[in-house]
């Protein structure tokens, strides 16, 4: 064939009749050795490597393949590939034509040994116009890291729209709130300059409620702008206890009030973080006031710590009702509640802070049992060794 290269073993097969047993000894050594060295750096790949037959069945299969799809080691070929990947039989039956140009991908989920995506791209082999010698080869990878990074930006970018909506209407609802403000010292410095009487007295106890439901809107704006507005963390070495006892002891009043039973179990030598102070406060009160509002009186509110060579980990267990199975995995929705003053944007600030300093905030719950919410901070001395290694 015109254009083709032969290399030297081409030319040795293709006398394979003259050669003697000797020579024919050593050729057999030496088609092991190159089948070995192609056998080593097939398994060296991290990408999954199968080689498939006109009906699907799979006629090789590296180490990685096996690992991937989560099956043992040599248990790959023999199997159809089409009952390992659903919907991939019509790309591979194809016996028209221009089958041996045609050219495959999917993306599919396997849940064993663990949930994971991968994505396969299978593309035939030159010169097999026959169909019935044709094959494909088809590698494998694992992209659920790049799959959960994506859904992760787009979460983050829909997310940072809404906030800055909620931030937007909040700016718009003080320009009212100051025109009330000014109206109502107005309407007071008038009164003032009435005739004294029941009417006047009345009207006055009426313009005071007024502003101070209108100083109490003004502080939940602030207070809701302060903490969804989008600002990087003013990272400092951070003991997480001393944060958690600040808290705490702010929130004292009202969990005595409830009824509910604080445990914390937060050793003072914990590993230190870098974190923003001001930050970390609001996730600590968005959890723990999520926690009282979920427990009756005589809750019992239980805070454990720990910490590994890579992270810090904060656990807030309550004794509440817990959380629907369809609720849960609606927490980080922004504007979804379950409680009718809710606003739904606690638990979505929680994980925009926690992301922004590098950690996860985890969520598990059982209804009528309660909940305990992870938060997982990297630990300081964690992120000094990632820098010194590059």
């Amino acid at each position: 064939m015109a254009g083709k290269k032969h290399t030297s073993l081409d030319r040795v097969m293709g006398r394979l009749d003259s050669l003697d047993p000797v020579n024919l000894a050593n050729l057999v050594q030496r088609l092991a050795r190159e089948r070995a060295l192609f056998e080593q750096i097939f398994n060296t790949l991290q990408e999954g490597v199968l080689v498939i037959s006109t009906d699907g069945v799979i006629e090789y299969a590296n180490e990685a393949a096996h690992r991937l799809i989560g099956m043992p080691d040599d248990a790959l070929p023999g199997q159809v590939l089409w009952r390992l990947v659903p919907g991939l039989r019509p790309s591979l039956d194809d016996a028209g034509p221009k089958a041996a140009a045609h050219v495959a991908a999917r993306e599919f989920e396997v849940t064993y040994p663990e949930p994971r995506t991968l994505r396969l791209y299978m593309v035939p082999f030159r010169g097999a116009e026959r169909s019935s010698d044709r094959r494909h080869a088809a590698i494998l990878a694992d992209v659920t890291r790049d799959r959960q990074t994506t859904e992760r930006r787009i979460e983050d970018e829909r997310t940072s729209s809404i906030l800055l909506l909620a931030a937007g209407v909040a700016h718009e609802l003080g320009n009212p709130l100051n025109s009330l403000t000014i109206h109502l010292q107005v309407m007071a410095r008038k009164l003032k300059k009435l005739a004294p009487g029941p009417d006047a007295k009345s009207l006055a106890e009426s313009v005071d409620v007024c502003r101070q439901e209108v100083a109490r809107l003004d502080g939940i704006i602030t207070h809701f702008l302060e903490a969804i507005r989008p600002r990087p963390p003013d990272l400092a070495e951070t003991n997480l206890a001393d944060v958690l006892a600040e808290v705490l002891r702010f929130q004292k009043g009202e969990f005595a009030d409830r009824g509910v039973k604080v445990e914390a179990e937060t050793p003072a030598d914990l590993p230190t973080v870098m974190a923003d102070r001001a930050q970390l406060k609001q996730v600590f009160f968005n959890i723990t006031k999520n926690a009282l509002e979920a427990m009756g009186s005589g809750g019992r509110l239980k805070i454990k710590s720990r910490a590994d060579d890579e992270s810090v980990f904060l656990l807030f267990g309550d004794s509440g009702s817990g959380i629907r199975q369809e609720d849960l995995v609606k927490l980080f929705q922004p504007y979804h509640t379950t409680k009718a003053q809710g606003h739904g944007l606690g638990l979505m600030v929680v994980q925009r802070i926690m992301r922004a300093h590098g950690g996860e905030i985890g969520v598990e719950s059982r209804e009528g049992l309660g909940t305990v919410v992870t938060l997982q901070f990297p630990r300081k001395d964690r992120r000094v060794r990632m820098l010194g290694g590059g």
